[in-house]
């Protein structure tokens, strides 16, 4: 009988078991051990770590975060990494979040609005007997849905004493249960749903100006931690882009130019792709003006969440910026596991399908 693997975290001399067949991601929270991870599907790269010693394998899905630079470098992906042996690894633990279990819990729809015209808001509260899920601000929740799938949703306010919760649903066209909730879903109904998830949360064991930079529906996550910043009265500069096709997307503007009115400390950057849908606003990529204003990036901390395609197109950039990587926070939204079928088929690229 083989020895079960043993993970070894270099930094901190962490240790923990894996099952067979289980992944380092896996073991780690079932050990109580805090990773960074993201998308869970080994497509964002934000659990990243680097392989000191030992081998692992993806029975699963393929590294599609890792290109071959990431590879000659022993990077692996945690969230996939499956271990052949006892592993030793330099990998980034989140400490703030490692004492908050994740669980299940019935909830009700108490308010729906629309926030833009493919953008519903949604605000939910514990059923009945339920007790408030406890999280940070960043964090999301996976709903779960009646054939066993889950749609991942990032929380859009913080911790709230009635436990609401406050999601930001964009619909996208084709999507089944984005269209279940634009078209069928009302004040009153029930869903079940699991969290908190992720380790996109506040770090405030840092002094460095902040950088947020959303992409569409990718300010939801954003708007909770710079909330909770401005709770906290921090006087760290922060500076926020919010990056939309059109101006119209840009959903919640006005809360953005209120915080930059009256939050000394705080402006906001709001940038459109399509100049012909600016009206008047800035136009271009939104990374592309965060580097613009700030080509140097090393003495930032930087928080950053949208679509695959953003990360993808900015993490390079602004690492090469002179970001440290241990500085940049990220949430790219995770696939459903019909569209990473797809990926892993090659039918699609990362860039050309639509957000679950």
């Amino acid at each position: 009988m083989h020895p079960v693997p043993i993970v070894t975290l270099k930094s901190s001399g962490r240790r923990f078991p894996v099952a067979p067949g289980e992944t380092v991601l896996e073991a780690a929270q079932r050990a109580g051990v805090a990773l960074p991870y993201s998308c869970r599907a080994g497509v964002c790269g934000s659990c990243k770590a680097t392989l000191l010693e030992g081998r692992c394998e993806y029975p699963r899905n393929p590294p599609l975060a890792l290109d071959a630079g990431a590879l000659a470098h022993h990077a692996v992906l945690p969230c996939q990494a499956v271990p052949c042996g006892d592993l030793l690894l330099e990998a980034r633990e989140v400490a703030s979040v490692e004492d908050i279990a994740r669980r299940q819990l019935g909830v009700v729809v108490a308010d729906k609005w629309r926030l833009a015209t493919d953008v519903i808001g949604l605000r939910l509260l514990p059923d009945r007997g339920e007790r408030r899920l406890r999280r940070l601000p960043g964090q999301y929740l996976d709903v779960l849905l009646e054939d066993g799938r889950r749609r991942p949703f990032s929380i859009a306010n913080g911790p709230q004493r009635d436990g609401s919760i406050e999601l930001h649903v964009r619909h996208v066209a084709g999507g089944g249960f984005t269209s279940w909730v634009n078209d069928v879903l009302k004040v009153g109904d029930r869903l079940r749903v699991e969290g908190p998830l992720g380790t996109f949360v506040p770090r405030e064991d840092s002094e460095r100006p902040m950088i947020f930079m959303a992409g569409g529906t990718g300010f939801a996550p954003v708007k909770a931690i710079v909330e909770h910043f401005i709770a906290l009265g921090t006087r760290r500069p922060m500076r926020l882009y919010w990056g939309a096709r059109s101006a119209a997307d840009l959903y919640l503007r006005a809360l953005a130019e209120r915080w930059a009115r009256e939050v000394p400390n705080l402006t906001f950057h709001a940038v459109v792709s399509h100049p012909e849908l600016a009206d008047g606003l800035r136009t271009g990529l939104v990374h592309e003006a965060v580097l613009a204003d700030q080509p140097d990036l090393s003495g930032h901390d930087l928080y950053m969440s949208g679509p695959p395609a953003m990360i993808d197109a900015a993490r390079p950039l602004f690492l090469a910026a002179g970001l440290s990587e241990d500085r940049l926070y990220y949430d790219s939204f995770e696939y459903a596991p019909d569209v990473l079928a797809q990926i892993i088929a090659g039918r699609a690229g990362i860039h050309d399908l639509p957000l679950p």
